[in-house]
């Protein structure tokens, strides 16, 4: 069955391929983009987000959000993804304007406009925008099929010992969004970080021998650098299209009703995402945790889509 989404990102590496995916998977309906600062500045994501559009030949609307976090002041990511956001490649100049919407009316339109538990959110970057648009129409909430998002983690940091980049960078965002009155599954790291861009996945992309694989390929050999140099991976874990292929394909994760928790405050622990995992407790919020992945389900929907564009 095809799904509609609105893919919210800070296009990064991971999340060019979340679009790339959005865009060439069949099962697939992407309905909008929306930016948001997040692994580099507004302005640089979304000229990334409109040349990635041009690239693959999408024509959903595309509208950028916000430029910064609810409350805090904006951390960017130029370590993994350069000072573009996504170094390594030259994308084409963009070959559609803006929608003039703010990327939070866009994500409020197109759900409030839709049949309710048709659209599924896909956010792959700090959740301003998403948070956002609950605080200003709460009623998305029960017309939402389902928040699958990435970030956090059940059991591991990356931005710090505790915490996950996206949740870090707006813990007050994330927490609005994982207390709200709808789905949420978290794709977090303790799944992405098992997807890696290995040198087998890369041959399989190569084989393709076409515009897109090619870009894709010289956009991983950035990545595979700066995830080498910062993180020690020797291949790269693509977090972000994880979140997309789950809507896809929700079998390629398992995945646990839990409670979870947002800290916002912690002197230690700040955008740490605190899942309740005693068998006792009863879930009293609509909240998942992803925490397997059958890794070479999904890269063969990954690498399908690549081809198909």
């Amino acid at each position: 069955m095809v799904k509609d989404i609105i893919l919210d990102c800070d296009p990064g590496h991971d999340d060019a391929i979340a679009i790339l995916l959005a865009a060439g998977h069949h099962d697939i309906n992407l309905r909008a983009i929306t930016t948001v600062g997040g692994n580099q500045t507004l302005e640089k994501v979304t000229r990334n987000a409109l040349g990635l559009a041009t690239l693959a030949g999408i024509t959903a609307p595309i509208s950028a959000g916000h430029d910064g976090p609810l409350n805090r002041n904006l951390v960017t990511s130029p370590e993994i993804h350069g000072e573009s956001g996504l170094d390594g490649v030259t994308l084409p100049d963009p070959a559609m304007d803006l929608d003039p919407r703010h990327g939070v009316d866009l994500i409020i339109d197109a759900i409030m406009e839709s049949d309710p538990g048709t659209i599924t959110l896909v956010p792959t970057g700090p959740l301003t925008n998403i948070a956002s648009a609950l605080q200003k129409q709460p009623e998305i909430a029960s017309r939402v099929a389902e928040v699958s998002l990435m970030g956090g983690g059940a059991s591991v940091g990356n931005a710090t010992a505790a915490a996950e980049f996206n949740i870090l960078v707006d813990p007050e965002a994330a927490d609005i969004v994982f207390s709200a009155p709808w789905k949420v599954t978290m794709v977090g790291l303790d799944v992405t970080h098992e997807a890696q861009a290995t040198p087998d996945v890369l041959d399989q992309i190569r084989a393709l021998n076409t515009p897109i694989s090619s870009f894709v390929d010289d956009l991983m050999a950035f990545f595979i650098r700066s995830n080498q140099r910062e993180q020690q991976f020797a291949a790269p874990p693509v977090h972000d299209p994880v979140a997309v292929a789950h809507v896809i394909d929700p079998g390629i994760l398992a995945t646990e009703h839990r409670p979870i928790f947002v800290e916002t405050a912690g002197k230690y622990t700040t955008g740490m995402t605190l899942v309740d995992r005693r068998p006792w407790i009863n879930p009293d919020k609509n909240t998942h945790v992803a925490t397997g992945i059958d890794v070479d389900r999904f890269w063969d929907h990954v690498i399908n889509a690549i081809g198909n564009l």
